[in-house]
């Protein structure tokens, strides 16, 4: 049958076409095009090496690899995206790692091993994954365990990873508690969780735990520029500290974050810095803090106005006050470390470093607070943009007024303490003490104790006659309760509460030593302090009670008349007698 291709006439081909893959002629053959895999799993950490921001982890496992000194069970937690299921995976193959020439664990996972496609893959039969969520029931977790007894099939652990195990039941955890006490030598358990607190203590006293730090945000801009090089994208550097901004240390939510900011560029062009504010429905951080600035100079329409172009524009009611946050904690860090400790582009820092300078730490501390409410005001409001402009409007009436410090200097200067009322008393029906006279009314300020040299002031007991004298009796009570004296110095106190102290003594004591002394006063919390004026009494009330019954009159008494008991006593004073009246009773 066989016969030359060349004997059957000119119009016959040659067998096979260059120019086709099917050997009958048919058209080539498109390959099947895969699905896109996301960068957060393109991109996972296939050695430790690869994991960011978790150095001190790396090199405890590192030196407890090198010495032989591997635990049993390994507890990882941390928020979400940090690594905790990527590391536990790592952890499996570093404990199973096998190859021609390495025959213990190791953590070097630059080349595969025997095992370690298969433990990436999930399918390798001695380690074996599993989610909390779903093995709940006690039975499920005996199960489980019954297979523990066995020796692995391959490798050299049986290895169980248990993501989320705060969601284990109660008897789950007690089924297993025996097991991770004294495990099988072939058995290594490796948990990870978001809510550490929800475990155990007698499951977290059996592990050796790990807390994965967020990443912070420059580490993550750097690697979110390497992965952008690495495909090709453009995406500009402000646009990804963006991101990282709002991945809040979590490196899988800024890679899914990224993979949305690449598919916005158009036309090949690099994805803007408004682009991806847009995406995340931020606010203008420079628009942000032009808006903050018109609140700190008291500008109520210039800050509703502000407000509502930045909402048109789309910026979320919730996030402006979270960017307001975050400006007055800048001012407020600029303002005592300087603008370099500010992680900022230099015109935005310097911004934010001047308010810091304008404004008082006082000023800046109160708005703080009444951000962190409106946060929260905003957050639960059926309608946050009207929340928000009357937060608004809080803020700036309340630049308008002075601090405490600055109110009592012009109540002691006999000036009206509000910023924005008239340098006169008013007359008539005005606000505050009034003093009547012939045919109307007129504001006084009441009269202000002139205060008291702190060197004057050379023992603690002349603090407690300071705070008698100026009549505080709730702050007299409790210094005299609860504080136990370590050591004083004019200007600084040094103490240790006692139980049941409240938690605002501190401040209080300082606060009013300030007010009443015109000096900065300090108190510093140490222990190894003495006894309270409250405890001393008590404790020389009980010698004074212990020596009397031991009185033999008393105690003839108390034999003579059962049941009977001292309530109370008191001394009595006795006038002394001098010599100069004994020489005259002889006289006389």
């Amino acid at each position: 049958m066989a016969e030359d291709i060349s004997e059957l006439g000119p119009d016959i081909g040659p067998e096979r076409d260059d120019a086709t893959t099917d050997m009958f002629g048919g058209p080539p053959q498109i390959e099947p095009v895969l699905g896109y895999q996301v960068l957060a799993r393109k991109y996972r950490p296939r050695a430790f090496e690869d994991l960011i921001g978790q150095e001190a982890m790396v090199r405890t496992l590192s030196n407890a690899f090198a010495s032989g000194r591997i635990a049993h069970a390994f507890m990882l937690t941390g928020v979400r995206g940090v690594g905790k299921t990527t590391t536990a995976r790592l952890l499996a193959r570093a404990l199973n790692f096998e190859s021609d020439a390495v025959h213990r664990p190791s953590i070097d996972l630059s080349k595969d091993g025997r095992h370690c496609r298969a433990i990436i893959e999930g399918r390798h039969m001695d380690v074996l994954e599993l989610d909390a969520a779903s093995r709940t029931k006690v039975d499920e977790m005996r199960e489980l365990l019954d297979g523990a007894r066995y020796a692995p099939v391959e490798a050299r652990y049986k290895v169980y990873i248990i993501d989320e195990v705060h969601m284990l039941s109660t008897a789950s955890f007690n089924a297993l508690l025996k097991t991770l006490e004294e495990p099988p030598p072939h058995v290594k358990f490796i948990f990870a969780t978001t809510e550490i607190r929800k475990v155990p203590v007698t499951i977290l006293s059996r592990c050796q735990r790990f807390d994965l730090r967020r990443v912070e945000p420059d580490v993550l801009v750097k690697h979110l520029n390497g992965i952008c090089a690495k495909e090709g994208a453009l995406v500009e550097e402000e646009g990804l500290s963006l991101i990282a901004r709002a991945a809040e240390g979590s490196v899988r939510d800024a890679l899914s974050l990224l993979d949305q900011a690449i598919v916005q560029n158009d036309g090949g062009q690099a994805t803007s810095a408004g682009v991806v504010r847009d995406m995340l429905g931020l606010a203008d951080r420079a628009a942000t803090i032009g808006l903050f600035e018109t609140i700190v100079a008291g500008d109520p329409a210039g800050a509703i106005t502000q407000f509502r172009e930045l909402y048109s524009f789309g910026a979320d009611p919730v996030q402006v006050i979270g960017d307001l946050l975050e400006h007055a904690h800048g001012a407020a860090v600029s303002k005592t470390l300087g603008p370099a400790a500010l992680a900022l582009p230099s015109d935005q820092s310097s911004r934010l470093a001047a308010i810091g300078s304008d404004v008082s730490a006082g000023s800046l501390s109160r708005l703080w607070q009444m951000l962190l409410k409106a946060h929260d005001e905003i957050r639960r409001a059926p309608d946050p943009m009207t929340a928000t402009e009357m937060a608004i409007l809080r803020l700036t009436y309340a630049a308008n007024l002075p601090g405490p410090e600055e109110a009592l200097k012009r109540l002691r200067s006999g000036e009206t303490a509000r910023a924005d009322a008239p340098s006169s008393p008013p007359q008539g029906g005005g606000g505050g003490a009034r003093a009547m006279g012939g045919s109307g009314a007129q504001s006084a300020v009441a009269p202000i104790a002139a205060p008291v040299a702190r060197a004057m002031i050379s023992t603690f007991q002349d603090v407690v006659g300071l705070i008698e004298e100026r009549r505080d009796i709730t702050l007299k009570l409790d210094v005299e309760r609860f504080v136990r004296l370590v050591d004083f110095k004019p200007g600084l106190i040094t103490f240790e509460p006692a139980p049941g102290a409240p938690n605002n003594l501190t401040q209080r004591l300082t606060s009013r030593l300030r007010e009443w002394t015109g000096d900065r006063w300090m108190a510093e919390i140490r222990g190894g302090g003495g006894e309270t004026a409250y405890e001393r009494e008590r404790r020389e009330e009980r010698e004074e009670r212990a020596q009397l019954e031991k009185d033999p009159f008393v105690a003839a008494v108390l034999d003579t008349f059962p049941g009977a008991e001292i309530v109370a006593f008191r001394k009595r004073t006795v006038a002394p007698v001098t010599l100069q009246d004994e020489d005259e009773e002889d006289e006389s």
